[in-house]
């Protein structure tokens, strides 16, 4: 049984890792695409393959995943847990990306994690939950939005005197870069959460010690939100790209350069699980406020930020609800 559970922790959690590789596709991209800086399918191709390169660029962000969230028994009472966490993750990346609204797919699975842990009476460590989550959830989108705000008016003050057409389109070059930063950002953050959830698994089987992730395992997680990212995310890239401002060439570039910077602090040095979703979200905020503030379309940014503040315990709660059902029928 513990085999039959083990496969199938790794092959829901690789699933998610693929949901959320389209549920987050148009963070990296969303702003090129609608500057027409790329095309659809050329963004998407770029994204997928900087996703695949961030993924194995560190571990940091997985081995907070992996033990610093909760501790699951060993056995088969273990694997639920993560089997739970996991599917409150899925339904609730599922719910929102149905409704096209842009939540973020590290906190449903935190948020799964947390519920499955809370219903199986495991441990819970909530002060690396509030450290490495709540407060980074709350501080990155705050310094997303104020950082891109003022390197725009940097920008604006910088380039006032320039031609508008020929700065634009130089703009729209380097969006090339900037959104292949975002993606490796994307790849850095987003493919080691799973890659820590298979260690956790692997641990309560007691087919693995340490917080070292296996190659292996990199490999699968860089592969599945690699393709994820690549069968595209359409409705959240209309919601980000278009529906909350109409963006330029040269605030899509800072909002992304921005986002990109935001990252790789926080996995690098941090290894905090940041979300890309709110983080680019707030800088696209950040610089649509630089026009004025009635350009930022705030009913949907509220719509945005209440699917922010229910993701961690929506999550919490229907994996909570499935660790019950599943611990009946598997344990």
């Amino acid at each position: 049984m513990e085999l039959v559970l083990v496969l199938l922790v790794i092959v829901i959690a690789l699933s998610f890792d693929y949901t959320n590789g389209f549920h987050d596709a148009a963070n990296a991209i969303a702003t090129s695409v609608s500057t027409r800086a790329l095309t659809p399918r050329a963004a998407l191709l770029m994204a997928a393959v900087m996703n695949l390169v961030g993924a194995l660029l560190g571990t940091g962000v997985a081995e907070t995943i992996g033990s610093g969230i909760v501790d699951a028994p060993e056995g088969a009472s273990g694997l639920v847990v993560v089997l739970a966490g996991l599917m409150g993750a899925i339904t609730w990346n599922l719910i929102t990306w149905w409704k096209g609204l842009p939540s973020s797919s590290s906190h449903a699975l935190i948020g799964g994690l947390t519920g499955a842990g809370l219903a199986s009476m495991s441990t819970v460590h909530w002060t690396v939950i509030l450290d490495k989550v709540v407060i980074p959830m709350v501080a990155s989108p705050l310094v997303g939005f104020l950082l891109a705000y003022v390197v725009m008016v940097a920008v604006l003050w910088i380039f006032r005197n320039a031609a508008p057409g020929r700065t634009q389109r130089r703009f729209r070059v380097a969006q090339t870069v900037s959104a292949a930063a975002m993606a490796l950002g994307h790849g850095l953050q987003d493919a080691q959460k799973t890659m820590g959830v298979i260690v956790l698994a692997l641990v309560a089987a007691g087919w693995h010690t340490g917080t070292e992730i296996p190659l292996w395992v990199k490999l699968a997680a860089a592969g599945a939100i690699s393709l994820g990212t690549y069968s595209g995310g359409w409705r959240i890239m209309r919601t980000l790209g278009r529906k909350v401002i109409e963006l330029d060439p040269a605030r899509g570039f800072v909002a992304e350069s921005v986002s990109a910077g935001v990252l790789y602090t926080t996995a690098f040095l941090f290894h905090a699980p940041i979300s890309t979703t709110h983080t680019i979200t707030s800088a696209i905020m950040g610089v649509g406020a630089t026009k004025r503030a009635s350009a930022v379309r705030w009913g949907v940014a509220r719509s945005i930020g209440v699917a922010w503040v229910l993701t961690i315990p929506a999550a919490a709660v229907v994996a909570a609800v499935l660790f019950f059902v599943l611990h009946f029928l598997l344990a």
